[in-house]
């Protein structure tokens, strides 16, 4: 299974995501580059895991109507699952007026995105990370690692507050996206699962340090796609520069 709900039309190596596995899973909400305001899709080429999918969200009239007859899940037909999880209509049908123009908008968000990592890289203080060769960004969003010993030992956290005091309010931290050991579902998951044996495995920070290093010094912000976001990505450089040239006053 595949999880490409922010890489809507990336690739690697030629091939697109959501065409490795068994079956690739999208997401369509607010600001990914395929947007329905909310809901997701999932694309298989697999019959068994496309109608086992039909019992999850599209139970009942289109189960009965899709799954064959003599297919094991055609008895589930009428009640699935027991879930809902279909997308709704409209996000579906204003989704799928925007794939038609999804790789102008993906050839938008690249050419802001080739401005941004050429800029960035030249600021003291901030880390583009090269793309591995044969990787085509969908640029849902772009990552930057700090790096405090360029900028006197300056926090990630008061270089982050001077980027937004500068007006730079899209310049983000990662907040819920941190690495996922560190939440509650995972540490004390017996408030939400009951049944869940209290045996489990106790993860702690530190348990995953790769992941908890990057989830300290990153700072991100939008991709933005069209040519009149231009004057904004600048803006937004600007503002780096003005901070990082004086993080002296700042420490």
């Amino acid at each position: 299974m595949e999880d490409g709900s922010h890489a809507h039309g990336a690739s690697h190596g030629g091939k697109k995501v959501g065409t490795f596995g068994l079956a690739g899973a999208f997401s369509l909400n607010g600001p990914k580059p395929l947007s329905g305001g909310e809901g997701g899709f999932v694309l298989t080429d697999d019959d068994d895991t496309y109608y086992r999918l039909l019992t999850f969200g599209h139970y009942n009239k289109r189960a009965k109507s899709e799954i064959p007859a003599k297919h094991p899940l055609a008895k589930y037909a009428v009640t699935g699952s027991g879930l809902k999880l279909r997308i709704h209509p409209l996000a579906a049908a204003i989704a799928h007026d925007q794939l038609g123009r999804l790789d102008g908008y993906l050839a938008g968000r690249a050419e802001i995105a080739r401005y941004l990592t050429e800029e960035f890289a030249r600021i003291p203080g901030l880390e583009v990370i090269p793309m591995p060769e044969g990787v085509v960004p969908s640029w849902y969003g772009l990552t930057l690692t700090y790096r405090p010993q360029e900028l006197g030992g300056l926090s990630v956290e008061r270089f982050h507050q001077a980027l937004v005091a500068e007006g730079a309010v899209e310049f983000d931290r990662p907040g819920s996206t941190c690495p996922m050991n560190q939440l509650p579902l995972y540490q004390s998951p017996a408030m939400l699962f009951p049944g869940h044996p209290h045996a489990h495995r106790r993860y702690r920070a530190g348990d995953f340090p790769v992941a908890e290093h990057t989830h300290a010094h990153t700072i991100k912000l939008p991709v933005w796609h069209r040519e009149q976001d231009r004057p904004l990505a600048e803006q937004y450089i600007r503002a780096a520069i003005k901070v990082s040239d004086h993080h002296k006053e700042l420490l």
